[in-house]
């Protein structure tokens, strides 16, 4: 039995012993706990992603990137089928064309009018010298007959011939009346030709656009990140061909508690250490602070239970820094957020190696 128990002891004091020791290599191995001044989040890296689309119904002709390919601003990323819009153009362009011919034939209409015009005064002052000799005629008539030298048929000639006269001027005012009215009717076509001119000006602007607009370019420095369409296909107005990322509008959202939360303000320090490198330490700045918490308990009761909102923090990553590791740059890589909530507490040490 002595020996029995001994052999119990030993096994135990064995247990003990182990267990001990793997205690304390858990307690040298575990991680440092982060100062009071500290918070860290979860997160994933992310860019803003922008769609190349068709402004306007039709084929795609030819696409000319490749997905993760790096692509800069203004770069002819595809290509929409134009020929139906280059018709258009032509189209258009004569239509301009006659419609300048027509502004010049109304031009020519209203010096014509003018010139009948000019005419039709002459004829009024033609008419109305004959109408003061048909006057003095008919006065002078008129005087003999009161003395009787001179018949009464001479009378009624020269007066039938003042009142001809009369006629006449009366007729040619209203040529002159006339003509006024056909130059106004002419300057009106004028009008009318130059507005169909400015019409196919704009037209041909419209479909020149649209011709541009079949030219798909990218809008910023990025990187393709997957084909939608392919040539060949055809596409309804604000189709998307393309989708890239802004690797210039890089972030990480992460999420922090409240009393965390609350004391972010948009500017904080933030670093950013992601799995894949974690020898690199990136700095970020906290440019958003969400003002309604994102996970929420059914009740908030409590003052343990408010803690347990989450709020949601973006971090951007400095433009300049980006520029440099541009071809570094991947989206969706996990890391941790840390975010300094305590201006005056240090960085620790595993916090410093920051990436230049």
């Amino acid at each position: 039995m002595d020996r029995k128990a001994n052999r119990w002891l030993y096994r135990v004091a064995a247990v003990v012993v182990a267990a001990a020791v793997l205690y304390g290599l858990w307690h040298v191995l575990q991680p440092e706990g982060l100062p009071a001044g500290l918070a860290s989040g979860n997160g994933r890296i992310e860019a803003v992603e922008i769609d190349i689309a068709t402004k306007t119904a039709g084929r795609v002709k030819d696409i000319l990137v490749n997905e993760g390919d790096f692509v800069t601003a203004g770069q002819v990323l595809a290509q929409m089928d134009t020929d139906v819009l280059q018709a258009q153009l032509r189209q258009a362009e004569a239509q301009k064309r006659q419609a300048v011919i027509g502004v010049d034939a109304a031009r020519h209409q209203v010096r014509q009018r003018q010139a009948e015009r000019q005419a039709a005064l002459a004829l009024v002052a033609q008419r109305e010298a004959e109408r003061d000799v048909a006057r003095k005629q008919l006065a002078r008539s008129e005087e003999l007959q009161a003395r009787g030298t001179t018949s009464q048929q001479v009378l009624d000639t020269d007066l039938a011939r003042f009142e001809s006269a009369n006629a006449a001027v009366s007729a040619a005012n209203a040529q002159v009346a006339a003509g006024d009215a056909a130059i106004a009717t002419a300057e009106a076509q004028i009008i009318n030709a130059e507005a169909a001119v400015d019409a196919a000006s704009a037209t041909i602007e419209l479909i020149q656009a649209d011709i541009r607009d079949g030219t798909l370019r990218s809008p910023r420095d990025g990187r393709v990140q997957f084909r939608v369409a392919q040539p060949g296909e055809v596409l309804g107005a604000g189709g998307r061909v393309l989708n890239m990322v802004d690797l210039s509008d890089v972030h990480m959202t992460f999420f922090l508690p409240t009393e965390a939360a609350g004391r972010v303000r948009i500017g904080t320090e933030v670093r950013i250490v992601l799995d894949a490198l974690p020898q690199y330490v990136i700095p970020a700045k906290a440019t958003f602070v969400a003002d309604v918490a994102q996970f929420t308990p059914k009740t908030v009761e409590t003052a343990s239970e408010r803690q347990k909102l989450m709020f949601r923090i973006k971090a951007q990553i400095p433009p300049e820094l980006l520029k440099k590791h541009i071809r570094d740059v991947k989206t969706g890589l996990p890391g941790v957020a840390y975010v300094r909530i305590a201006p005056d507490t240090g960085w620790p040490g595993n916090l410093q190696n920051l990436l230049t």
